[in-house]
């Protein structure tokens, strides 16, 4: 499960020395340095050229400094390093070696995560191909893949305002509680750390299923009735914050640099094991996680539920018992499905049920059982609930695939195509815009991922209007889709909305008129429509 990215932050900044102003510095390469006031971090420029963002660094002391010189094992120094397209193909794979991957400070680390971007796109698309070659279908379905998609940028919104969870507890516990230093450039470092991560990794995972709340976050992962590399893209808003305590001990004796790169190496890895299109992987199935265990892991077959926790390693699962081999064919998603696209519905729904819950619980012990025991829990049962209230699978379980028209579809794509432009657009200037602006344009974001999310479930419920003494309805998807549209127009025309490519600012204009145009005449007929059945 893709969860635990490299968080890209805006710290609080504060002068290098007592005669620079709050701010800014200049670096001795030209490039801004930043120092966090809460954490004492030199970092580098969150951006440079062509909007590439840097990993933050932690200033390393002199004692690490001394002893091993400014040398960082395949760095070039001075920021993070430049690194090969086939070095960053065996990132996704966990197949770069220690003299291939450590770093002294945590600023020469490679963004390996947004370096990987182009590779997920291929992989997507050759997951397409081998799908339709295997089983003569495509691997995913246009409604649930831009729903993945949309929770996948949702849940990276909150990074553009805030700072980043993992990097910077992680550092703060290194520079004032650490026990004792490794070595960053030792290969025994390296392998220890990636064990370290791994479990860690496992308990977080473990616990995000067996704990209400924690679930009621994780659960939009697993809300994708198909399994495939989209699914890997499928991350909860929430989860992040939760998921940071189960790296802290390892700052007590492990480099910053050094759990930088393997946070990193765990989450990639994790997104090749989202598909169906690989079968069993041989002896590497008794070791690693592979595609056959993690489908395992995201069925809703009873004898799925609970299993194959592990991030890489699979051994974790099979020494705390929570390993399963895949067996009858798996049936994906919830054991109870939320049924519907929209991402602001799939990431608080589960939410408002404890909410509920809690409240509807007798007895406060109780209540606090809601919360923190399993999500089958209930008054009188198991901690995780009773095995026999799992619903079994008959093999005629139907998919949530609401049946749209093929312009709709193909509306829904060039939109998203849109607001992935625009979405990329703020990540790379995101250092030189107002506050303002920049709420402006996340708050477009999510409107825009809420109503394709809404088109694509074309459900027959209609927002009441009234009309003089006339109730007369519209849908809903309709509604937001002119707002949106005519949204776009009037903060593009101001110029707080824009794309990564200036030549294209004419055609998005004309592009969301026509749309909005289109969208007013389609909701005119069906209130006419209406009219005509009144009378």
């Amino acid at each position: 499960m893709i969860q635990r990215e490299i968080r890209h932050w805006r710290l609080s900044q504060q002068p290098s020395s007592p005669s620079e102003p709050w701010g800014k510095a200049i670096g001795p390469s030209g490039h801004v340095k930043i120092r966090s006031a809460a954490s004492g971090l030199e970092q580098a420029p969150v951006r440079s050229g062509a909007g590439r963002r840097r990993v933050p660094a932690a200033k390393a002391p002199a004692a690490a400094q001394s002893g091993r010189g400014s040398r960082a094992m395949g760095s070039q120094g001075g920021g993070p390093r430049a690194t090969e397209p086939g070095q960053q193909l065996r990132a996704l794979f966990y197949a770069l070696p220690p003299g291939e991957s450590s770093f002294h400070t945590v600023e020469e680390v490679p963004d390996y995560v947004e370096k990987s971007i182009p590779f997920f796109i291929a992989f997507i698309g050759l997951e397409f191909v081998v799908s339709w070659f295997q089983k003569r279908k495509l691997s995913g379905r246009i409604n649930d893949g831009i729903s993945s998609l949309s929770l996948g940028i949702l849940s990276r919104l909150p990074d553009v305002l805030f700072r980043s969870v993992d990097l910077i507890s992680y550092i703060y516990i290194w520079n004032n509680y650490r026990l004792f230093e490794l070595p960053w450039d030792s290969p025994w470092t390296w392998y220890l750390t990636l064990v370290g991560v791994d479990f860690a990794y496992y308990c977080f995972h473990r616990i995000s299923h067996e704990v209400n709340i924690l679930w009621a976050a994780h659960q939009v992962h697993h809300s994708s009735e198909d399994y495939n590399l989209f699914t890997a893209l499928r991350q909860s808003v929430l989860q992040k914050y939760t998921s940071w305590i189960f790296n802290l001990p390892m700052a007590l004796f492990i480099p910053p640099s050094v759990f930088a790169v393997h946070l990193q190496f765990n989450l990639l890895y994790q997104f090749w094991i989202h598909t169906e299109v690989i079968n069993k992987l041989g002896p590497l199935e008794w070791i690693l996680n592979t595609p056959s265990h993690h489908r395992v892991h995201h069925g809703r077959n009873p004898y799925c539920i609970d299993k194959n926790y592990g991030g890489t390693l699979i051994i974790w699962d099979r020494i705390f018992g929570t390993f399963e081999a895949e067996d009858a064919k798996v049936v994906y998603g919830l054991t109870h499905p939320v049924n519907s696209f929209d991402p602001i519905m799939l990431q608080l729904r589960p939410l408002a049920h404890i909410w509920n819950t809690f409240w509807a619980t007798p007895g406060f012990c109780n209540k606090l059982s809601v919360i923190f025991k399993g999500p089958g829990w209930g008054p009188g049962k198991p901690r995780l609930g009773l095995p026999e209230e799992i619903p079994v699978i008959t093999g005629k379980e139907v998919l949530f695939n609401p049946h749209v028209p093929a312009y709709l579809n193909c509306y829904a794509v060039v939109h998203f195509v849109i607001i992935v432009d625009l979405y990329t657009e703020l990540l790379g200037t995101v250092t030189m815009l107002s506050q303002g602006t920049i709420l402006l344009r996340i708050g477009f974001i999510i409107l825009s991922l809420t109503s394709f999310g809404l088109l694509m479930e074309n459900r027959k419920e209609y927002l009441p209007l009234v009309l003089i003494e006339q109730f007369i309805s519209g849908p809903k998807a309709r509604i937001l889709e002119i707002i949106r549209c005519l949204v776009f127009i009037g903060v593009y025309k101001l110029g707080h909305l824009r794309s990564q490519f200036s030549s294209l600012g004419y055609a998005y204009e004309v592009l969301f008129s026509l749309c909005a145009a289109f969208w007013v005449i389609q909701l005119t007929k069906r209130i006419t429509s209406s009219e005509d059945k009144l009378h």
